[in-house]
């Protein structure tokens, strides 16, 4: 807590279908280098940018499964605002609803370059970046020179405040990983063992054929 007394909270969203120990090492990797004093686990509701998405899990399988995964951590926090809104969930409007909340608090929302890089594409950027902070995660191959011209521009354009993340280079893909459950290939060491344990016992990810470009049997 800051010596105003107010909290800095981090914000790890996404649709966690399923949530990976990439999530969870970024989250901590927030945490300990920006000081934070808790990460909220963000479960999307109904993301605009994958409304096509058809083999997944349900809203409360995706809960659980986080649920599960940040069990263990005192400061990793599940937060489902966007699981009670109808319609499509907007980072803005959650971040609205969750500073109404909690004036006092001061929020981090943690994104990949990726991200970073086509956040002005996003819905109402501006009210994004008076809201939170953003975090920005950088690994190895990240080209910083590229993204700091970004970070530049988007505080320019939005009064964005952009911060660098140091992350590990973990490469696991939430897809990749649904692709390897319709092939009966193991998720251990992928995912904490009680989630591995909730997909296998609730058969997720197996209710679709897989698909034509799977390439894990040929591993």
């Amino acid at each position: 807590m800051t010596q105003e007394g107010r909290l800095r909270i981090g914000i790890m969203g996404g649709t966690f279908d399923p949530i990976h120990m990439g999530h969870l090492i970024l989250a901590e990797c927030a945490y300990e280098q920006y000081h934070l004093d808790g990460i909220l686990f963000l479960p999307s509701g109904n993301p605009p940018h994958k409304r096509e998405r058809t083999d997944g899990a349900s809203d409360e399988e995706r809960l659980a499964m986080v649920s599960l995964a940040i069990s263990g951590n005192p400061h990793f926090i599940l937060e489902n605002d966007e699981m009670e809104h109808e319609g499509y969930s907007y980072t803005y409007a959650t971040l609205e609803r969750l500073k109404s909340r909690h004036p006092d608090t001061d929020y981090y929302f943690i994104i990949g370059a990726d991200s970073l890089q086509s956040f002005d594409t996003w819905r109402r950027p501006d009210i994004i970046c008076k809201y939170c902070s953003l975090l920005a995660a950088v690994r190895d191959e990240s080209p910083m020179e590229d993204l700091r011209r970004q970070a530049e521009k988007l505080s320019d354009q939005f009064g964005a405040k952009i911060f660098f993340l140091d992350t590990p280079n973990i490469d696991i893909s939430s897809t990749d990983l649904r692709g390897r459950c319709r092939l009966n290939l193991s998720l251990r060491y992928y995912v904490p063992e009680p989630v591995r344990k909730y997909i296998e016992e609730k058969g997720i990810y197996k209710k679709v054929p897989a698909a034509k470009d799977d390439h894990y049997g040929k591993i």
